[in-house]
């Protein structure tokens, strides 16, 4: 990231110092100010790439393991036995992915896009669907 607000604050000032031989003066501020809040979107974009989210399915759970930017640890336990995956659509908006199950409600993947969403909520759906309705393979029963 220091190469990246390194260059950004070299292009400026070349570009600032150049405009000010000119005798377009007001640039140089303009173009500092402009500068300072790249790098404040900057730094507050790579903060809020260190958190993650989690989830992962056993048998008989669902959790969901939420880190935040700050690095504080949050963990909810949904009982997959019921559990329901649902897409609501909202106009205009990337729809909301929403596990659920008597009532308890979570919200999933919020930093996603409406694709991706899409996409997890089928993976969660056909998981959870595995889950439930298990394979068993017999050698001693095949013919």
């Amino acid at each position: 990231m220091w190469w990246v607000v390194g260059s950004l604050v070299g292009i400026g000032l070349l570009i600032g110092v150049r405009f000010w031989m000119l005798g377009a003066w007001p640039v140089l501020p303009f173009g500092a100010l402009e500068i300072g809040l790249a790098v404040v979107m900057l730094r507050v974009s790579s903060r809020q790439a260190r958190g993650s989210e989690l989830i992962l399915l056993h048998e008989n759970e669902l959790r969901i393991v939420r880190t935040e930017p700050s690095g504080r640890r949050c963990e909810k336990v949904l009982p997959s036995g019921w559990l329901t995956v649902w897409l609501e659509e909202r106009d205009g908006r990337v729809p909301k992915l929403v596990l659920s199950r008597y009532g308890m409600s979570e919200e999933v993947g919020r930093a996603l896009g409406a694709a991706a969403k899409r996409d997890l909520a089928a993976g969660l759906t056909h998981a959870l669907h595995r889950v439930r309705n298990p394979v068993f393979d017999n050698p001693q029963l095949r013919e």
